[in-house]
């Protein structure tokens, strides 16, 4: 019995892997109790199995596989349904919904709607054929789709979720990961919808090196950290500021007179300029009858001197 490669080491297709008592699973194959690749990718052993799972290639479905899909027709009882890679598949309505339905089946799902569903049969020649009748399975609202390769799906995920389930208690997001190398996520702002794309890139292009969920791991808490940094300078730092940002807010409120207001208001000038018109007309009135009064009581002392 003898092994000819390191643990996750890349091979190529024909590359001799081991022989002896040693069994092919996928990517593999036997000749004469000899084992070798089939594929471009990293070789692994579990056990006595000798695999090889591939650095790229196109999503061939599989019995089990949960995806994700977009809506491309609905026709009669069945929706057809874009999965990536060579096939399309198929979604009867008896495996998505509950009797008695409408006969107008886009009234629960229509063209261009993003699903996630299981494989529940695949041969070759009439194509994959889906169900929505499992745990978790339902339309995807309000979120994004990343596309990566369906090779890099089973090292994003990680050993038992280990990898998947530490970006998104990072991030806080929701995400469901396809096989066929489809990603949905649903992030609460921007700055950790960019995040977990960068995290999925990076572990995409970085799947065939060791140590990675921990370089995964302090990246994002290092930009976690920066972030919320960053929001937290952004906010008033002392009451000073508060108080500015309220009375600017009153003299604005003051300011913010309506068309009636203002009317009224310049109504009020002019009859208080009026009345002010009418006041000095009174008093100048009033002066020139105290000195007519005056002249006429001169000339009557003059005349009796």
């Amino acid at each position: 019995m003898a092994v000819y490669f390191q643990k996750r080491e890349v091979v190529v297709p024909g590359q001799l892997l081991a022989e002896g008592r040693y069994r092919p699973s996928y990517g593999t194959y036997d000749e004469n109790g000899k084992i070798y690749s089939t594929l471009v990718g990293l070789a692994e052993l579990r056990g006595n199995t000798v695999k090889v799972v591939a650095l790229e290639g196109a999503y061939i479905p599989k019995e089990g596989d949960l995806v994700i899909g977009i809506i491309t027709i609905v026709a009669g009882n069945n929706w057809k349904v874009d999965i990536g890679g060579p096939y399309g598949a198929s979604l009867h309505a008896n495996n998505a919904l509950r009797r008695p339905y409408s006969d107008d089946i886009s009234e629960y799902m229509d063209i261009g709607d993003v699903i996630s569903a299981e494989v529940i049969a695949f041969d070759r020649q009439s194509g994959p054929f889906l169900s929505m009748k499992g745990r978790g399975l339902r339309v995807l609202d309000k979120g994004m789709l990343l596309d990566v390769s369906p090779a890099k799906i089973p090292r994003i995920i990680g050993r038992r979720g280990s990898m998947i389930n530490m970006i998104t208690d990072h991030l806080k997001i929701q995400t469901v990961v396809g096989q066929n190398g489809r990603i949905w996520i649903k992030a609460p702002d921007t700055a950790s919808f960019r995040l977990a794309i960068k995290a999925f890139r990076t572990i995409e292009e970085q799947a065939h090196t060791s140590n990675l969920t921990e370089r995964i791991n302090t990246m994002l808490a290092m930009e976690v950290a920066e972030i919320r940094s960053t929001v937290s300078t952004t906010k008033p730092v002392n009451e000073t500021e508060k108080e500015a940002v309220e009375e600017e807010s009153v003299e604005t409120e003051q300011s913010a007179l309506t068309d009636d207001e203002t009317t009224e208001a310049v109504d009020d000038i002019q009859e208080s300029e009026m009345d002010d018109n009418l006041d000095e007309e009174s008093e100048s009135a009033a002066s020139d009858d105290i000195e007519d009064e005056l002249d006429d009581k001169i000339e009557n002392e003059e005349v009796n001197e």
